[in-house]
Formats: C-alpha cells, sequence, structure tokens
C-alpha cells in the first residue's frame, strides 16, 4: 500500500497481520536528494533466529542517453567511498566486480551526466559486494550496475535503517556541496591537471555561465581569459625564439664549420655561442611546458561538464558530444563513421601553427628528426577527438586562432634588429657561466673522457 504525509511517502508490504516492511522516503523540494528510512516491523517469526544479517539488493539497467554511447559507456562504473574518505571504482572499460570489507559511506552508479548514489553516513559497516557488467552491443542500454548490501539484524520488534539517496546531475558545484565526497566521481585529472581544474578552469566558467550567455560565446571568452593570463609565459617564449632566429647565421656558420668534426666539439661551440649572446637554448620550451597541464585540463573539463549538455552553437545541436557535419556509410578504425568540423578546423590551425613555427627547428639535426613528429601529432588528435566533445574541439581551435592573433601582435611588438644588437652587446661582455652551463660542459668533459678511453682500449 501507498499513503503520503507531507513530504513522506510510505510503501507498505504487509507480510501477515502483525509483520511489515515499510520503506519511507521523504522528499524535500527542489532538491535533487531524498531520505530513505527502511523499517522492519515485527519479522521475528518470518527472520530465521540465527540470522544476523540482512541483504540489500540494489540494481541499475543503465540507459542509453546520449549520443555517443560508446563513449557514454567508457565513463559509466560503480564508484564508492572508504569510511576514510577515499574514492575508488570499479573498472570503466571492462566488466568488473569487487567485494569490499571495509566501511563504505556510499556507493553510486555513475553514468556520463548523471548518477544514482545510495548514502549511509554512519557507514555500511559489513561486507558490500559491487559488480559492474557491460551490455554488449545493446543500443538501449551502456552497463549493468549492481551493489549488495549487509545491514545488521537484531531480532528486535521494530528495526529501522536510516539512509539517503541522490537522483541527479554530474555537475561538480551541486555534488561538492555535499561535503562527502561526491565530486571526486568526476574525471577532472590528477595531481597538478585536477588542481588546475578545480581552482582556475571551473571557477572562470562558472563565473561566465552566471551571465546566462550563449555556451559557445561563454567558451570563446573562458578561452580568451585563460589566454590573458598565459600571456606572460607566451610572450617570453616568443622573445626567446626570436633571439634563436636571429642566432640562426651564426648556428648555420657553426654546422658549416664543424661538419666533419667531432659532434662533442661542434656542441661546445654552440653552447658557447648560447653563453656569449645571453641565450638560453630552453628558454622557449619552458614556458610551453608550463602551458602544458591547462591543455590537458580542458581536456579532461569539457568531456565532464554536464553545462554543454544539450546547448547549441552555429551547426553543433550538442556541445556535450561531436559534431557531425557527414555521416560516412562506413567506419573508419579509431576514427568513427562521421566527419566532425570541429576537429578538422583543430587539426588544419595546428598543422599551419606548426608549419609557422618551424623555422626554429632548421640548423638544429635532432630537432629537424623530430620535426615530422610534430606533423604527427594534429593528425592522432583528429582521430582521438573525433568522437569527443564538439565544445573541446572549438575550444582548441579558437585557442589556435587566438595564437595566431597575439603571435602577430608580439612580432609588431619586438624588434629582431634591437635584439641582435643586444646579443652582440652581451658577446662583449664577460662571461657568466650559470649552473646549467656549468653542469652540462663538465658532462661534456666527462662523455670526452669515456670517448677518448674507449678508443684507447680498442687500440
Amino acid at each position: 500500500s501507498y499513503s503520503q504525509q507531507g513530504e513522506r511517502h510510505v510503501f507498505r508490504a504487509n507480510l501477515d497481520s502483525s509483520s511489515a516492511l515499510l520503506f519511507i522516503y521523504t522528499l524535500p523540494e527542489n532538491a535533487y536528494h531524498l531520505s530513505l528510512e527502511i523499517q522492519l516491523q515485527g519479522m521475528q517469526g518470518i527472520i530465521a533466529q540465527n540470522a544476523t544479517d540482512l541483504n540489500l539488493d540494489w540494481r541499475l539497467y543503465a540507459l542509453r542517453h546520449e549520443k555517443n554511447r560508446q563513449g557514454e559507456a567508457m565513463v559509466s562504473s560503480v564508484f564508492y567511498r572508504f569510511g576514510d574518505g577515499e574514492v575508488d571504482n570499479l573498472s570503466e572499460s571492462s566488466d568488473d566486480k569487487e567485494s569490499l570489507p571495509n566501511t563504505v559511506t556510499w556507493v553510486s552508479f555513475k553514468q556520463q551526466y548523471f548518477c544514482s548514489v545510495l548514502i549511509n553516513k554512519s557507514g555500511f559497516q559489513k561486507p558490500t559486494d559491487l559488480e559492474v557488467q557491460k551490455t554488449g552491443d545493446s543500443s538501449q542500454y551502456t552497463k549493468k550496475m549492481s551493489a549488495m548490501f549487509t545491514l545488521p539484524y537484531k531480532h528486535g520488534a521494530k528495526e529501522a535503517y536510516n539512509l539517503e539517496m541522490y537522483f541527479g546531475p554530474n555537475h561538480f558545484k551541486t555534488l561538492s556541496s555535499y561535503g562527502i565526497g561526491l565530486e571526486k566521481q568526476l574525471n577532472l585529472g590528477w595531481s597538478i591537471v585536477g588542481w588546475i581544474n578545480r581552482y582556475a578552469v571551473i571557477p572562470i566558467f562558472n563565473v561566465l555561465t552566471d551571465f546566462n550567455l550563449n555556451m559557445g560565446l561563454i567558451i570563446l571568452l573562458m578561452c580568451l581569459i585563460i589566454k590573458i593570463v598565459l600571456l606572460p609565459l607566451t610572450y617570453r617564449a616568443y622573445l626567446s625564439s626570436a633571439k634563436m632566429k636571429v642566432l640562426k647565421p651564426e648556428m648555420d656558420e657553426i654546422n658549416a664549420k664543424y661538419e666533419k668534426e667531432d659532434p662533442m666539439k661542434k656542441q661546445q661551440a654552440v653552447m658557447a655561442l648560447y653563453r656569449k649572446a645571453g641565450v638560453n637554448p630552453l628558454g622557449g620550451c619552458i614556458p610551453l611546458l608550463l602551458q602544458f597541464p591547462i591543455l590537458i585540463a580542458v581536456l579532461r573539463f569539457f568531456p565532464a561538464s554536464i553545462e554543454l549538455r544539450q546547448k547549441s552553437f552555429l551547426w553543433a545541436h550538442d556541445l556535450s558530444s561531436y559534431d557531425s557535419i557527414l555521416t560516412l556509410p562506413f567506419t573508419i578504425p579509431m576514427y568513427g563513421d562521421h566527419v566532425s568540423l570541429f576537429t578538422l578546423l583543430m587539426t588544419a590551425s595546428t598543422i599551419i601553427y606548426t608549419r609557422m613555427n618551424s623555422s626554429q627547428f632548421s640548423g638544429n639535426a635532432q630537432m629537424e628528426q623530430m620535426k615530422w613528429m610534430m606533423y604527427l601529432m594534429p593528425l592522432i588528435f583528429m582521430f582521438s577527438l573525433n568522437s569527443y566533445s564538439s565544445g573541446l574541439t572549438y575550444y582548441y581551435f579558437i585557442a589556435n586562432m587566438m595564437t595566431f592573433g597575439i603571435q602577430y601582435l608580439l612580432k609588431l611588438s619586438i624588434n629582431e634588429e634591437a635584439i641582435h644588437r643586444k646579443i652582440q652587446e652581451n658577446k662583449k661582455k664577460p662571461e657568466k657561466k650559470s649552473r646549467f652551463q656549468q653542469r652540462l660542459e663538465e658532462m661534456t668533459k666527462q662523455q670526452q673522457a669515456l670517448q677518448k678511453q674507449s678508443k684507447k682500449g680498442k687500440k
């Protein structure tokens, strides 16, 4: 039977005239959570006298909700939190099951953008069995998930178990408001990448969404803000590239002079040129490496952001999924059966960017050999991201376009002739070796000594 008492919804199963099982749900207004009280009344004659535990069997056949079924299935699984606060999960890519002997405070059946969570703040003290299974080629379901909880039974006339449940979106701010680690289900990246998402990317995104702008415009503004914040690093990288460009004629002379000589002599001559000119050969790499975690952070953020779900922009009908402008009559391995225009634009702009900056690799034999890798990477990303969130590939595309504009402005503001004069002045100054240069010279001398010893040994 069912009855309602204000916010309380009571489902009662009478087993006989004196025994009953009650599920009492309390639903607050405008909330994704509810409280669940399970009552056992007069069950002594029904439950075996030697029974000390009862099993609560909870299952979910996860319905497919998103366009990319494979992508949705790859991020759907069972998550759980131990009593000590650690959050873990079963495999997202294969069938998996586990028996947890430790205290568990909640178990979540997580899908791509929604989750169902059973919460016991005092903890399930006895073993909890979890399992996740694939659903094969089913187009209707993504995963089968189950949890078997062990509840203590004391044979009282009336026993009750107080639990809570959450049925709602995988929204970082909403999940974190409960203060029990539900937000840790979102894969925002580990270590510094997760830190960047939590304390930089998500706050910026939340502030912009408060203005109720089109989501495509919000992504553009977020990219612009990040680019402005990173402008000092971009400037240093471009300045270092300009210095290397100015030194290129002298580098070519060294390459020609020591072409048939010992490579060590050539390396020493190059380092001597850098030292006299006051140029750090890693000056352009380090700023770019510092920006790399942000690229990985947004790679994690966009596919996990429910705010993009069913939001359209230009030809993309759903920024949380891929923007298909052409459906292929066949499937290309690792690519898919569709063509994403934002992914193509991202790839093309990345190749153009690589072409524009490839001149700094000339004159360096090792970098010349690596140049082909710089062109291969955009193609790898094209295959990898073709079925990803179109919001992500759109972000990468406009980030590339903004980079072109920034480089153009920097080119106008940086005077290469002035840089050349400054380098020539630096050459006249007494040499000051940095620790890095001292260590590099020591390593070079050690390598030369080892080469001489090996030659003597051969003789």
